[in-house]
């Protein structure tokens, strides 16, 4: 690894360390309720920087002028039709899921009365047609006619619901009353409903349910309106402090959280008695509660015990674990275990793809299509390079005249599949397929017409988004769930292709297609915890050595705008810059910043921006997508992301448009450039993991320059920090389930 031309490294040292990656407690200065939009919790949890909603990257998900729905709202609409299906199901004591594993005891009772008291969620039913009876099983819908091609047209992007101003006002009025900002009125509204006023001033506490708003400045509001009616046991507190403990701990990827930790979070905030909290925040149905690893049922003892086999006191039981959880991911979950499992089971596995395998262009191809011949669910995992594995399944299950698509993370990664297929018809973004605005449509059963769904870049999938997409495909429908297992996880709570992994219920094809050249190299042996140094003739790998940050700014800014350019006609709108933070001296922030200056200056005249500038725009929590900005008039800032025309109102640009020529891995995650340049200053030590660096390393297809301030944290981050296990239920959930033609 060498030095570009005409570049001079500087001596390596550690720079002072700053707040760049200070943990997300510490944004409680901020004025509560204005998170910007880029905000993320990258180090805060963890070394790997397992990422929060805003903080990793996703699919265009803007919405079109009505009719149309946008993909987010339309997704949102699908996970609130899948969980009121759900509800209904049990509220009409519907027969227990044939492949499932549903709550039972405690847990089902609580979750129905949850599911009972809630009121004023629109019904799925408003966004797509109600599902066929259960009682029989869905049947793929013959192939439909090809659909006339779309002209992409202008798309707005989605606002949150409208809010009545009689609502705004009677929330604005209580804020001023308890003290808090009036701007906090649109977001209560949206989180709370259109009682958020009398919810407010009967229980203060409600106001952590608004985005940003920490405990202390929910405490301040609640005294100034309750005076001394209110104190640190009020069940009103604890009760809220759970959900957003837990609320909390879904932005860092988990679906459940340890009871003891929810305790000690609690005794952190001065409640006296932490468990008597959490039993009330139970009874509430605030939060929901499972129990893992039970020891062995009485009846398995006793008849151990009249076959004379005494237990042996010395062999050791699994502890009984203790788990609390927000009734959403509980749903999913389940939901997602029990489709996978029908799926598994309801697949025709007597498919003769043998001259298909025979036919495919590498060994790990046609094991791919072998296997997938013989199962309704596949796991398939490898590199950048394995992606061309899929690409071939696709192809081959075309050419038997199935139904294949290839569902990508980002529309970087649609368009990179459909280069490999050939077809650009076989590859959608996930949320375009899910929308309904990519792809084969819906039959009419409502299950996606389809036969083999592959899903690439599957560490991106959530479990909601699982969920919706599982709940989506007919009876006899393949899946195949493709990806790399050593990058970051997704922005939305779960583990799906880890859990499904561990899990073992299907079969798993690990590819043996390497990632070539020095880039390849490098990043493999990264995802085994060794960072080595590779041959890089043509200076595919450059590293680039600063004493301090504010000299890893400038070199950032010299090989973006010059050196790359000139050694590779790479031109600089191709050269993606890849931080650890948004904060610091190095972060994302300030580099957007340099780089605009040097790159397209002006006076930011639309909101900050300029035409020509690159921009990541954020729909929805969870959904980013880089783009460019165009122009702007009365109907607000005009973008063009990924080829698609989107428009931002004016009043949304602030909150959800951000520049974008340096991003964080998160957000790059699922995408590639032709060059990128890792910057690692000498503060990005606690943010540094062996998931990061391999993500971040991974982005450049034909050059990386790493701009290298972390000393000796890079190495030791890449040997001894893994990812951060998340807390889940799903794998556990997957064991359980009667899956008989799973691989062992």
């Amino acid at each position: 690894m060498t030095a570009l031309p005409g570049e001079t490294p500087g001596t390596g040292g550690t720079d002072t360390p700053q707040d760049a990656v200070s943990p997300p407690d510490e944004a409680g200065a901020q004025e509560p309720g204005a998170p910007e939009p880029e905000a993320e919790a990258e180090a805060a949890s963890d070394g790997a920087a397992e990422a929060s909603p805003v903080e990793a990257e996703t699919d265009v998900a803007e919405a079109s002028p009505a009719p149309e729905l946008s993909e987010a709202q339309a997704e949102l609409a699908a996970q609130r039709e899948l969980r009121e299906r759900i509800e209904q199901r049990k509220a009409a004591k519907a027969a227990p899921i044939d492949a499932g594993a549903g709550l039972s005891g405690t847990a089902a009772d609580l979750l129905a009365a949850v599911r009972a008291v809630e009121s004023g969620e629109k019904a799925g039913s408003a966004f797509f047609g109600q599902p066929a009876a259960p009682q029989a099983p869905r049947r793929p819908a013959p192939a439909a006619a090809a659909p006339p091609p779309r002209t992409p047209a202008p798309r707005a992007a989605p606002a949150p619901q409208a809010a009545s101003p009689e609502a705004l006002d009677a929330v604005r009025a209580v804020l001023v009353a308890g003290g808090a900002p009036e701007s906090l009125a649109r977001p209560a509204v949206g989180a709370l409903g259109e009682q958020a006023a009398e919810l407010l001033r009967t229980d203060p506490w409600q106001l952590l349910a608004v985005p940003g708003v920490r405990p202390e400045q929910a405490d301040g509001f609640a005294r100034a309106l309750l005076g001394a009616d209110c104190g640190p046991d009020d069940g009103r507190r604890t009760a809220a402090l759970v959900g957003w403990v837990l609320e909390r701990a879904a932005l860092q990827g988990h679906t459940a959280l340890d009871a003891e930790a929810v305790r000690a979070a609690l005794a952190e905030r001065a409640v006296s008695d932490p468990d008597a909290a959490v039993r009330e925040a139970v009874e509430e149905g605030v939060a929901l509660l499972f129990q893992e690893g039970e020891d062995e049922e009485p009846e398995e003892d006793e008849a151990a015990a009249e076959g004379g086999l005494a237990p042996d006191a010395d062999t050791p039981r699994e502890p009984v674990r203790i788990l609390l959880g927000l009734d959403r991911y509980a749903l999913a979950e389940e939901s997602l275990a029990d489709g996978l499992a029908r799926l598994v089971n309801a697949c025709e596995k007597a498919a003769d793809w043998a001259e298909a395998a025979a036919a495919a262009p590498s060994p790990s191809a046609a094991e791919l299509i072998r296997t997938t011949a013989a199962a309704g669910l596949v796991a398939h995992s490898g590199g950048e390079a394995a992606r061309a594995e899929p690409a071939a399944l696709i192809a081959a299950a075309r050419g038997l005249g199935l139904r294949a698509f290839g569902a990508a993370h980002s529309e970087d990664g649609r368009r990179r599949l459909a280069a490999a297929t050939g077809d650009p018809d076989t590859a959608v973004t996930l949320a375009g397929l899910l929308s309904g605005s990519q792809g084969p449509g819906r039959d009419e059963d409502g299950a996606l017409a389809l036969d083999l769904l592959v899903v690439l870049d599957a560490p991106q999938l959530d479990v909601e988004s699982a969920a919706v997409l599982v709940e989506a495909l007919a009876d006899g429908a393949r899946l195949v769930l493709s990806g790399d297992p050593g990058v970051l996880g997704s922005a939305g709570a779960g583990r799906v292709f880890a859990d499904v992994l561990a899990a073992r219920t299907c079969p798993q094809v690990v590819s043996r297609t390497p990632d070539p050249g020095p880039i390849g190299e490098l990043v493999s042996g990264i995802g085994i915890g060794e960072l080595n140094q590779v041959d890089a003739p043509g200076k595919e790998v450059v590293i680039v050595p600063v004493r301090d940050a504010g000299e890893a700014v400038h070199r950032t800014v010299q090989l973006v705008a010059d050196s790359v350019p000139r050694a590779f006609s790479i031109p600089a709108d191709e050269t993606q810059v890849i931080t650890v933070g948004h904060g610091g001296a190095a972060g994302t922030r300030v580099l957007n910043e340099a780089l605009k200056q040097r790159l397209n200056p002006g006076p930011g005249r639309f909101g900050g921006f300029d035409p020509g500038d690159r921009v990541v725009h954020v729909p929805a929590p969870g959904r980013a997508v880089p783009g460019v900005v165009r122009s702007a008039d009365a109907e607000g800032l005009h973008l063009d992301c990924g080829g698609v025309p989107v428009v931002v109102p004016q009043e949304r640009v602030e909150s959800s448009v951000r520049h974008g020529w340096a991003l964080s891995a998160h957000q790059a995650a699922g995408m590639r450039w032709p060059a990128a340049v890792v910057v690692l200053p000498g503060d990005a030590a606690a943010g540094l993991s062996r998931p990061w660096v391999y993500t971040a390393f991974g982005r450049g297809e034909r050059h990386l320059s790493v701009v290298h301030g972390a000393d000796q944290a890079l190495p030791h981050a890449v040997a001894e920090v893994p990812a951060q296990e998340r807390t889940t239920r799903l794998r556990p959930l997957l064991e359980a389930l009667p899956t008989p033609d799973a691989a062992s």
